[in-house]
């Protein structure tokens, strides 16, 4: 427990440093084009670099030690942030900033990359839960880390904000490279007992999208759970294309990084929650009673141009989010065999993320050409001022009542099929993660049990760590 915390401290610093770059991007973006457009396909591509680069991590993470995949991440996020560095000076901000040039697109994707391979981390983190962590507290130890993610997003948000409106995006590049290259340092001085992956005796691809099937399709209704988890990140697209926006015209760019990282509280009061009291008997079953309620968050915090309704609805969706993430950790971790939860985890990530690009990238050009214009005329208003009210977004607030309320209905419709009924018998026999070979003939699966957590077991001879 005691490695797992600092590999878990360690990943928290360099969240921080990918969120606050990203965040500060986004930021900046906007500040300077006044582009909902920009914005949206900003988080677009990140999404949807997420999702084809998902099944690549996973199978990354299964066939080498987890602290090598850390070490890599940390290495490639390095050199993409010094990349962009040297674009900033070569270039400088005017250039950087003119939407008619690809300057801005390509400095915004080398960014986003460094962004994206942290994802790796996300994956292999998830899996050091199995090796290290008692299979009774692996619903405590997901909600440790939805508190530590809080904390993190908590520190980007007031920092990004006032790193772009008092310093400038470029030091707060300067910024993100010192904590990413501190980072990194204090990663590859930490080792993390674990067993090299078996080697297969076949050539198996570079991205081994047929075990990651395998995998999933082992486990009855597994998929499902997947899809359910997907229900949250097609609000999570529109909220990525509008949100920042929307906030931006509440408050001034300082004040909304304050706002976000106060909100973001919300992250360390749910995780903490899940830390002390777990997630109950069945964790699909509460994962979908609290995507209900982010539904209708997601439909009434932008109902009235308040400030304070929307920093409310904010916090609470923040208190969610631990909730509904812990939840199919904790049951891919109980029911998948430890060496192919990678590929898993990895397919479940290049999923769920790729149904966030889709609504970003769908609703970032309507809402800016066709909704905003629409409720700024007088028909818009005579047709919705009764609901939405008066104020320069009620645009994108039209666009948070119909997302959140297909949220919901999705919901409900989940809770009738038989995929949940069959998930839940096998999460609670608990008997999938013991004895399935999920990777059929693939010799990985020979190491389908880490070593006992906690105990004593000592690095093979080519360490984790060199």
């Amino acid at each position: 427990m005691r490695i797992f915390i600092q590999v878990l401290v360690n990943t928290a610093v360099a969240n921080i440093t990918t969120s606050f770059l990203w965040f500060a991007l986004t930021f900046w973006a906007y500040l300077e084009t006044k582009s909902v457009l920009a914005t949206g396909v900003i988080g677009g591509v990140y999404m949807l670099l997420i999702a084809l680069f998902g099944m690549l991590f996973g199978t990354v993470v299964d066939r080498h030690r987890k602290h090598r995949v850390m070490v890599l991440s940390g290495f490639v996020t390095l050199a993409a942030f010094l990349i962009a560095g040297a674009m900033w000076i070569a270039l400088g901000e005017p250039t950087l900033i003119d939407l008619g040039q690809p300057w801005f697109w390509i400095f915004s994707a080398i960014i986003l990359a460094g962004a994206v391979v942290e994802n790796l981390r996300s994956i292999a983190l998830s899996t050091t839960v199995t090796l290290l962590v008692p299979v009774e507290r692996h619903a405590n130890a997901n909600g440790l880390v939805g508190t530590v993610q809080g904390m993190a997003f908590m520190v980007t948000s007031i920092f990004s904000g006032l790193a772009i409106g008092l310093l400038g995006m470029g030091w707060t590049l300067v910024i993100a490279l010192v904590l990413t290259a501190a980072a990194l340092l204090h990663l590859m001085l930490i080792r993390i007992p674990e067993a090299k992956p078996a080697a297969s005796g076949e050539k198996l691809p570079f991205i081994d999208f047929r075990g990651s099937v395998r995998a999933v399709a082992a486990v009855s209704g597994l998929f499902a759970l997947i899809i359910f988890s997907t229900l949250n990140n097609l609000i999570g697209g529109v909220y990525m294309a509008l949100m920042d926006p929307y906030g931006l015209t509440l408050f001034p760019v300082e004040w909304w990084g304050v706002v976000l990282g106060v909100t973001a509280t919300g992250f360390i009061i749910g995780g903490a929650f899940v830390a002390k009291f777990g997630l109950g008997k069945n964790p699909i079953r509460t994962m979908l009673l609290f995507v209900i309620v982010m539904g209708v968050l997601g439909s009434l915090f932008t109902i009235r141009e308040w400030w304070w309704l929307y920093a409310l609805g904010i916090w609470l969706y923040m208190c969610i989010i631990p909730v509904v993430e812990a939840s199919e950790q904790t049951v891919i971790q109980r029911v998948v065999p430890y060496a192919t939860q990678g590929r898993v985890f990895g397919f479940a990530q290049a999923f769920e993320a790729a149904a966030a690009p889709i609504t970003a990238f769908l609703i970032a050009p309507i809402a800016q050409f066709w909704i905003i214009p629409y409720m700024n005329s007088e028909a818009g208003q005579q047709t919705w001022g009764w609901l939405l009210g008066e104020g320069e977004a009620r645009g994108i607030a039209l666009v948070f009542l119909v997302s959140g309320f297909i949220m919901v209905v999705l919901a409900l419709l989940a809770f009738t099929t038989r995929s949940y009924r069959t998930l839940s018998r096998e999460y609670e026999t608990g008997e999938t993660g013991a004895t399935s070979d999920a990777a059929g003939t693939d010799a990985e699966a020979s190491v389908a049990t880490p070593p006992a957590a906690g105990a004593a077991t000592e690095p093979a001879p080519e360490s984790s760590g060199r």
